[in-house]
């Protein structure tokens, strides 16, 4: 009752005019910026950063700053979806797993569809992570905390096996795709010996690694505009969409198609979202895997699932609410987002950790209620704005193919600032074409190096604890049963390649 009425107390400091107003100028900026290809929410956070100051000094508090850079991720949640789904240019990491169900709805004229299930799905996974975060926040810390090195492994090994059913029936050429990923997220240096690792013809550029992002937007971006200019060579269309006020009804009428891959999102995306260095990527992409493993129509997902675009958003965004809770109770940031948001408020001189729900509670139930009042407004806002977003799918690809490849240079340079990268950006996107022509799949491979580097330390550093004895992974209570689960998702599907190969032999 007590943590009911705080929160009640939270919500009413949130709708304050000048706290709302912030919300909703955090929720249209977070947004457009999450749809920028390379941008995302950890850009528009720590760009947006230094304005608080001036929030600050206005308001003489640090509430109104957090709440404008919480709505900034909110938004910015939101935003992703729609260049993946309107460009196939996933706008940050977390989006990669919509492009694959999103795009292939856009291009059959049902973007409104797609554009509408992401909406509601983040807004629905939003709004089950604040609950959940408002209920459970001491003891979801307790169980993040008690996830180590074995126990954040075996998670990454769970994700690589839902992974398998990503590349449809081929499962060599699936495996092949991911091993590719993996050998490319070796790239760069060593974590442990500090040695060159893979650093092609010595050219220094590849010393930092190939991030993420230049994988994805090439292969997502390039990729995608050299595939479609091929298959067009006869002449190319424009996408034909309706944007009417009955079109977008209807679709939100055919949410309720997307209700199992919402609510696996929803709480699968929560609990990753709450391990320490794990963030909403993770969650997005074992969504998605798990939805399509769990669902009665397989061989839909990639060909324009609605489930294939509610699990991945649902999943985002109740991660990045699940990413708020360690970063709040134990001071650890559980996204590279969240991390921008600790740094400010330790200059705003909070102190982030156990104490602070006890000390600073002035402070904590108005950025508590500001979740629920951002996550409604930038559903609204989401959905007012369909209309913009389904008239860039109305133009000519003539006009459409240069646009995607200005954003993927420009996006690409505003994430790193590096010329090396858009270069490498480039051909990333013409290997990716002609992998495509050779019916290679690449979605595997650009998961492989979302949770390569995420997944090479644990293990080593788990393998070090046990001084190598890979027992570790069964005998920790926490840590065996989800191995165990993850060998068990990667057996099945070979299993059944094995079995169909055996049968098709003998007829």
């Amino acid at each position: 009752m007590d943590i009911l009425i705080s929160l009640l107390d939270g919500i009413m400091v949130a709708l304050q005019p000048i706290n709302l107003g912030l919300a909703v100028l955090g929720v249209v900026v977070g947004l457009f910026v999450g749809a920028m290809p390379g941008l995302g929410s950890v850009n528009g956070v720590a760009i947006l950063l230094p304005f608080t100051f001036v929030i600050q000094s206005i308001t003489g508090g640090a509430t109104s700053p957090m709440i404008f850079l919480a709505a900034i991720y909110y938004g910015a949640m939101y935003g992703g979806a729609i260049s993946s789904i309107t460009l196939g240019i996933p706008g940050a990491s977390t989006a990669v797993s919509t492009t694959f169900d999103g795009r292939p709805m856009a291009l059959s004229g049902r973007a409104h569809i797609a554009l509408v299930a992401a909406a509601l799905a983040s807004f629905v996974g939003g709004t089950i992570a604040n609950v959940m975060f408002t209920g459970f926040a001491p003891l979801l810390a307790a169980v993040a905390l008690s996830f180590g090195d074995p126990e954040v492994f075996a998670l990454m090994l769970m994700a690589f096996a839902t992974f398998i059913g990503l590349g449809g029936d081929d499962i060599p050429k699936t495996i092949f795709s991911i091993c590719i990923g993996l050998v490319l997220a070796t790239v760069g240096f060593d974590i442990v010996s500090g040695e060159p690792r893979l650093i092609f013809f010595d050219i220094t550029g590849f010393s930092h690694g190939i991030r993420f992002l230049v994988l994805a937007i090439g292969v997502y971006g390039i990729g995608e505009m050299l595939w479609t200019i091929n298959t067009n060579r006869h002449g190319t269309s424009m996408t034909q969409v309706d944007v009417s006020a009955r079109s977008i009804i209807e679709a939100i009428k055919e949410f309720r198609h997307a209700k199992r891959g919402t609510l696996i999102g929803s709480f699968l995306g929560f609990f990753v979202g709450i391990l320490p260095a794990a963030g909403a990527t993770p969650g997005a992409l074992m969504a998605y895997g798990v939805a399509k493993l769990t669902s009665k129509d397989q061989s839909s997902f990639g060909k324009g699932n609605v489930n294939g675009i509610a699990a991945p958003e649902a999943a985002n965004n109740s991660a990045s609410t699940g990413a708020m809770l360690p970063m709040m109770t134990l001071g650890i940031p559980g996204s590279p987002t969240t991390a921008v948001l600790l740094a400010g408020m330790v200059i705003w001189g909070l102190q982030p950790g156990p104490l602070l729900f006890t000390n600073q509670p002035d402070f904590v139930w108005p950025l508590i209620g500001s979740f629920y009042v951002s996550n409604v407004i930038a559903v609204l806002v989401n959905l007012a704005f369909i209309p913009v977003f389904l008239w860039m799918l109305r133009m000519p690809f003539t006009i459409l193919a240069p646009m995607i490849f200005v954003l993927s240079l420009v996006g690409t340079y505003a994430a790193y600032l590096d010329m090396f990268d858009v270069s490498l950006m480039v051909l990333v996107g013409i290997a990716a074409f002609f992998l495509r022509i050779l019916d290679y799949p690449v979605a595997p491979a650009v998961l492989a190096i979302v949770l390569g580097p995420i997944a090479e330390p644990k293990l080593r550093q788990s393998l070090l604890f046990s001084d190598g004895d890979f027992s570790i992974f069964f005998t920790r209570p926490i840590a065996g049963p989800i191995t165990m689960i993850a060998l068990i998702l990667i057996f099945l599907p070979l299993i059944k390649f094995v079995k169909n190969k055996i049968t098709a032999k003998k007829t």
